[in-house]
């Protein structure tokens, strides 16, 4: 499954979901690790996740808010 960017719509993401855009090559489970490792290892990404929004790190998706940060940071998947 291929996304250009042009289609990439900055909606509500089920963290999969988003996780497996990015690694469609993975598990749903392994997209989703490499995508937190990905937040993890940039402190001001994970900084404008989690910390100027009411956004929690355990949510089961990224806001439309937190998906607009994740396209500045690591582009459209």
């Amino acid at each position: 499954m291929e996304t250009r960017q042009e289609d990439f719509q900055i909606r509500v993401y089920l963290k999969t979901e988003l996780a497996q855009l990015y690694a469609p090559h993975l598990s749903p489970e392994a997209a989703l690790r490499k995508m937190r490792k990905w937040i993890h290892r940039n402190p001001e990404l994970y900084h404008r996740l989690y910390d100027e929004g009411n956004e929690g790190k355990n949510e089961q998706a990224y806001s439309k808010r937190q998906v607009g940060i994740i396209v500045q940071y690591l582009d459209a998947p």
